[in-house]
């Protein structure tokens, strides 16, 4: 769903599970967590608060690797 960027909940270098909310997307007044698949460390952020985006769109880049050592 594409929506405005809300929240921004992590920083590069910090460690999330699957399942954890890393942004909080709004849209049509109601707003959207966008959740982690998968466990890691948040390597790059590429939104800002107040940004659009469109459905698909890479959010967070994590590093899985980083998380398993």
């Amino acid at each position: 769903m594409s929506g405005i960027v809300a929240r921004v909940l992590v920083e590069p270098g910090t460690p999330v599970q699957a399942g954890d909310t890393v942004v909080v997307l709004e849209s049509m007044k109601m707003e959207i967590a966008v959740v982690a698949e998968q466990g890691g460390v948040v390597k790059e952020i590429r939104v800002r608060e107040g940004d659009f985006v469109e459905e698909g769109a890479p959010l967070v880049v994590l590093d899985a690797h980083r998380a398993e050592s």
